[in-house]
């Protein structure tokens, strides 16, 4: 039987494991039984869930979405306005809380009604509304909506639904090797889609999250060490807290004994910091994977299983079954062989669109122009391109982060992978200011500013050096774990 419904993991899964423990942080355990049982007690319409990080707030989504609806996760450690500004897009009638968050739930712009996560987990089951909500649903029906960044400054909230959730799901699995005996450890927020990758994986199979407790990620040896604790084989991060393991020396003092499966993505993994990983954990598979949230979280893989040159980028692969990735060039035709392009994405992964945002929605989610006979939908990703000679896709760089300088087209990215490989550089971001015509280097490491200028001489042309090389004590992140480019530019701004 085909499914349809992302809970149809679930209904399976708590009858072959109901006692197994799902998912679990320092404070809580849940198991299978636990979840089922809670989200036949939640019952509301499209919700947002404002609550701690905790097995509870994953509980609420499936609660969420047992009802029929969909949920829209916020948290405390988004800006007041960014919070006010998903509430003025989603307009939802109410809110999931939990006690840590209720007194900032009530002080938001929101006049809906306010649900304490505590009361609905001991409220009154009714099995045959349930009943009727799940006969009803169909696969393309919303699952959550989760809110990226808009250069406009108001966030966008992509809507996904369960066909496309279901398929990545598949695919994913099927890509990494999931099992009942895979043990994940989540590090990105539960407001981000990067999470699906452990949330639903473990419901289909019956393996088992731990949700790490976010201060770890900047303490890299207690990070490793909870690794080790937990028995963790399994963690899907972005590039940052992988290289931020292994820039500092932290396999000098402790070593991961259960990793087995390291899926990297979301940024460039400088081959120097690659390279430590793979010596460090010769028998365990390392994959690369790219993809946007618009196209329900990653849609290319690369699996590594060579060696790479320095100056190499590892390649994005290619797509997930079910997955077409059309690079098109300017013209809007078929790049040619090595040839750049423009990523779009072709297929079930593609989204809904953004929320109730229409005008935002008709600029990147277009008819493919390759096809005039029938309306099909593609995601224009505005990430750039070439595939190698083996058919790899190798990402360059975003459309917004290429420059004019110099009167040369620069890729900051390609500026970041040459000071990633000076030696002594852990980690590093670059910005450019247009008005100005002045590009920024900042750096974390043991180098000084002047002599890591000069070995960059060695290594790019002049009108790619830096104008400015900074070093910093820390490298700022975004709550996803990814370099914080805003905030780096903010200090282009001060330097």
């Amino acid at each position: 039987m085909m499914d349809t419904h992302v809970l149809d993991f679930l209904d399976r899964t708590v009858e072959r494991v109901p006692e197994k423990p799902a998912f679990c942080d320092d404070e809580t355990t849940y198991s299978f039984r636990q979840i089922f049982d809670i989200t036949n007690n939640i019952g509301k319409e499209p919700v947002l869930v404002f609550m701690k990080k905790s097995p509870r707030t994953i509980a609420a989504f499936f609660g969420v979405i047992r009802a029929g609806c969909f949920y829209v996760p916020i948290d405390e450690e988004m800006p007041r306005l960014r919070i006010d500004l998903i509430i003025e897009t989603c307009h939802p009638r109410a809110m999931i809380c939990d006690a840590s968050t209720k007194a900032i739930a009530e002080t938001l712009a929101f006049d809906g009604q306010i649900l304490l996560y505590e009361e609905l987990q001991n409220a009154p089951c009714h099995p045959a509304r349930l009943q009727a909500v799940r006969e009803a649903a169909i696969d393309t029906d919303p699952i959550y909506i989760v809110f990226t960044s808009g250069s406009t400054g108001r966030p966008k909230g992509v809507a996904a639904c369960h066909r496309s959730v279901l398929d990545y799901v598949h695919q994913l699995s099927d890509v990494l090797g999931f099992s009942e005996e895979t043990v994940f450890g989540n590090q990105t927020p539960l407001y981000f889609d990067a999470c699906l990758k452990e949330v639903y994986p473990t419901l289909m199979f019956g393996a088992t999250t731990w949700l790490i407790p976010h201060e770890y990620f900047s303490q890299p040896k207690r990070l490793v060490e909870y690794l080790n604790e937990k028995q963790i084989n399994t963690i899907c991060w972005v590039v940052s807290a992988l290289t931020m393991i292994s820039a500092f020396k932290t396999f000098d003092e402790v070593r991961p004994l259960y990793l087995r499966t390291i899926a990297f993505g979301s940024e460039v993994f400088p081959v120097k910091q690659y390279r430590i990983w793979k010596s460090t954990l010769p028998k365990a598979q390392f994959v690369n994977l790219y993809g946007p949230t618009e196209g329900t979280g990653m849609s290319c893989y690369y699996r590594c299983e060579r060696d790479f040159a320095e100056d190499e980028p590892i390649p994005i692969g290619r797509p997930f079954k079910n997955t077409e990735v059309l690079l098109l060039n300017e013209n809007n035709e078929l790049a040619k062989d090595g040839e750049e392009g423009e990523i779009c994405l072709r297929g079930t992964c593609v989204t809904l669109g953004y929320y109730n945002n229409p005008e935002k929605t008709a600029e990147v989610f277009v008819q493919n122009p390759l096809n005039t006979v029938y309306p099909e939908i593609i995601y224009r990703t505005g990430d750039i391109a070439r595939r190698d000679a083996d058919g790899n896709l190798i990402f360059i760089s975003r459309k917004d982060f290429q420059i004019k300088h110099m009167g040369h087209r620069i890729e900051l990215g390609d500026i970041e992978a040459n000071v990633n490989r000076v030696e002594g550089v852990k980690l590093c971001g670059c910005t450019y200011n247009t008005q100005r015509g002045k590009i920024s280097c900042f750096y974390v490491g043991d180098i000084e500013p002047r002599q890591l200028t000069i070995a960059l001489k060695g290594m790019l042309p002049r009108y790619m050096l830096p104008n400015r090389t900074r070093q910093l004590e820390e490298m700022p992140f975004t709550a996803n774990g990814k370099i914080d480019r805003k905030a780096l530019e903010a200090l282009q701004e001060t330097h």
